[in-house]
């Protein structure tokens, strides 16, 4: 029997990135929060679509270009449909896109996270593998993450990787959480091993 736990660790921020815009209203520059709805706007065979943002302080709103001038024909029927319905599965992945314009954008650290087991048991366990799939973007930082889900604390955690038992790649734990990354954490000798598996898991200990 395997002595190595993989599971994977699905990762939903709880909300999207806001820009920080200039606010006529408030006179100030401030954060802009995605309203979810979408506007579309046809002129004869063309077609402009904006997702609407809102001002956090006075819900004054700013329009996010999706499509500009687009004829109609190179567009695919349900995305159509999709946009004029102000589709909340579509809102949420447009909130989510790559900013292209050179803008303060402000991410966050709430997420939720999904775990399954792929192979492996909890007890005993020698070594734990951690697959993240990150399907949007998020501001939280990979110490931050394992720590919260393992329940241990940062200066734990960070012990553990000077210790050579924690490591993350690519990149390193204080870099932000990004589809693809894998965990590896050694438990040989770990005093608290087992449940360190378990909260792995998502499971009781």
């Amino acid at each position: 029997m395997s002595d190595v736990l993989c599971v994977q660790w699905t990762i939903i921020p709880a909300n999207a990135p806001e820009p920080w815009l200039n606010c006529n209203r408030c006179r100030s520059t401030m954060p802009f929060r995605t309203s979810g709805k979408i506007r579309v706007n046809a002129n004869g065979k063309r077609v402009d679509a904006w997702l609407i943002y809102k001002c956090t302080s006075c819900d004054n709103t700013w329009n996010r270009p999706i499509l500009e001038r687009r004829h109609v024909s190179t567009i695919e029927p349900h995305l159509l449909a999709s946009l004029q319905a102000s589709d909340p599965e579509l809102s949420r992945r447009l909130a989510f896109e790559e900013w292209r314009r050179k803008l303060k954008v402000e991410h966050f650290d709430g997420v939720t996270v999904r775990k399954k087991v792929v192979s492996g048991n909890a007890r005993p366990a020698a070594r734990v593998e951690i697959a993240c799939v990150v399907p949007e973007t998020t501001g939280l930082r990979v110490d931050r993450l394992v720590a919260s889900e393992l329940r241990l604390s940062r200066s734990r955690i960070q012990s553990m990787q000077n210790a050579g038992l924690l490591a993350a790649w690519p990149g390193d734990l204080s870099r932000p959480l990004r589809d693809g990354l894998r965990v590896r954490i050694e438990l040989h000798g770990v005093h608290d091993g087992d449940e360190i598996a378990l909260a792995a898991t998502g499971r009781e200990t």
